[in-house]
C-alpha cells in the first residue's frame, strides 16, 4: 500500500502535467505553432545552464534556479498564462497565481509545498541573486523565440521596440552581457521589420 505522502507526490505529478497544455504566445521557431509551458520550462533550465557565466554573481546557487524555472509557470495551470504585453491581465494576474499556487502545492506533503511555495514567491519578487538570474531568462527566452521567428509574436500583437525594452528592463539585473544581446537584438529586429520602433 503506498504512504499517504507518496499519494500525495504522485497526485501533485500527475496534476502538473496539465502544465503542457497551457499555451504562450510565442511560436517554436519552426512558426509551426505556440509553443507550451511545459516546454518554456524546459527551455528556460538549458538556458539557465549554458549562460550561468553571464550572471552577475559568481556564487549564484544553479540547482536552486533550476529548481525555480521548473516550477514559476505550474500555477498557469490554473491562472492561465498572461501575455507580457497585456496590461488588462496584469491587472489580477499576481491574485490568480496566488490562488493558483496555493491549490497547487497545496496537493504536496506539507513539507515540500511549503519549499515550492516559497521558491515561486522569491522568483516572482526577483529579488535574490537566483530569482533575478532567472527571471532574466524567462524574459530572454521569448525575446530570442521572436527574434528567430522574425517577429511573430510581436508583429501578431503590433509590439514596438519601447514596449519591448521596458519589458525586459530586468534582464540587465540578472546579467550586464545578456542585457547588451537584447538591445542588440531590439535594434536588429527594428532595421528587419521585425519590431515597430517607438
Amino acid at each position: 500500500m503506498l504512504s499517504e505522502r507518496l499519494q500525495q507526490q504522485v497526485t501533485f505529478l500527475m496534476e502538473i502535467d496539465k502544465v503542457k497544455q497551457v499555451f504562450r504566445r510565442s511560436f517554436l521557431t519552426d512558426k509551426s505553432r505556440n509553443e507550451n509551458d511545459a516546454e518554456h520550462s524546459w527551455h528556460l533550465a538549458v538556458y539557465a545552464i549554458l549562460l550561468a557565466e553571464y550572471s552577475k554573481h559568481d556564487n549564484l546557487d544553479l540547482l536552486k534556479v533550476l529548481r525555480m524555472i521548473l516550477i514559476h509557470d505550474l500555477v498557469e495551470i490554473d491562472a492561465g498564462d498572461t501575455f507580457a504585453y497585456d496590461v488588462k491581465g496584469y491587472e489580477d494576474k499576481a491574485e490568480r497565481e496566488e490562488k493558483a499556487a496555493k491549490r497547487i502545492f497545496g496537493l504536496l506533503p506539507n513539507d515540500q509545498g511549503e519549499e515550492f511555495y516559497q521558491l515561486w514567491t522569491e522568483f516572482e519578487e526577483m529579488q535574490t541573486i537566483e530569482a533575478k538570474y532567472a527571471a532574466s531568462l524567462d524574459r530572454l527566452q521569448p525575446l530570442l523565440q521572436n527574434y528567430f521567428t522574425q517577429g511573430a509574436s510581436w508583429q501578431e500583437h503590433n509590439i514596438t521596440s519601447a514596449m519591448v525594452l521596458e519589458r525586459n528592463k530586468h534582464i540587465r539585473d540578472g546579467s550586464e552581457e545578456l542585457w547588451s544581446l537584447v538591445e542588440y537584438l531590439v535594434e536588429e529586429s527594428v532595421k528587419n521589420g521585425y519590431l515597430i520602433r517607438s
